[in-house]
């Protein structure tokens, strides 16, 4: 029986070394795309394609399993991501800073709310997630804002601040402390991420001056 117990707490041991690396290897690439983000630079999407491919396995092992759903989707957007930033705007000059309205950011919350609650629901009755309505929410609001991230949405940073701070509670709840400090750092990242993307483009929409 002792036998058995050390070899069974052996195993746990080894599992959570494990995955503690790979969790600091994804922390490490997810701050690279972020701050690479923050200063527009297109190599924030090979660091987000790398980092969720690492987080699509983590969470798929906890049982988070909108969350790595999530992350599939992500690996997609930044391929996505990438090509746009690249070819995407006017004459394939690549995206350009845009700001849309208060009614059209409310018209996007009630749809997505709404995905969020029947996808919750879903979840909760079908399958073995656990916390299945917060998931779903994490879920269905990082899938639209991800979209809007590729578009250059200036506002997609306020999302970002809503999600992460609910993802915090969310992955300490699973006991993925690393994590959920990446989570708290992109709260003061994307508030940051928001101020420089509003302040460029604010220098984008002067005229320019043109000489004799």
């Amino acid at each position: 029986m002792w036998s058995q117990l050390t070899t069974w707490l052996q195993s746990l041991q080894s599992d959570w070394l494990m995955m503690n690396g790979w969790e600091a290897l994804a922390v490490l690439l997810a701050m690279a795309y972020l701050i690479l983000a923050m200063r527009q630079s297109i190599w924030c999407w090979p660091a987000a394609l790398a980092s969720t491919a690492i987080y699509t396995l983590l969470f798929w092992k906890v049982s988070l399993l909108m969350e790595s759903v999530l992350n599939v989707y992500y690996m997609a957007m930044a391929v996505y991501g990438f090509w746009l930033w690249k070819n995407g705007g006017e004459g394939g000059q690549g995206q350009q800073l845009v700001s849309w309205s208060v009614k059209r950011h409310l018209g996007i919350i009630a749809v997505t709310g709404m995905v969020s609650v029947l996808v919750g629901y879903l979840m909760a009755n079908y399958t073995h997630a656990s916390m299945a309505y917060l998931d779903a929410a994490t879920t269905c609001f990082a899938v639209m804002t991800t979209v809007l991230v590729a578009k250059k949405v200036v506002e997609n940073w306020l999302y970002w601040v809503v999600i992460d701070l609910v993802s915090i509670y969310l992955y300490l709840s699973k006991g993925m402390i690393l994590t959920s400090g990446l989570f708290v750092l992109y709260v003061g990242l994307a508030m940051s991420g928001y101020w420089l993307w509003r302040k460029q483009l604010a220098l984008d929409s002067e005229p320019q001056m043109v000489g004799a």
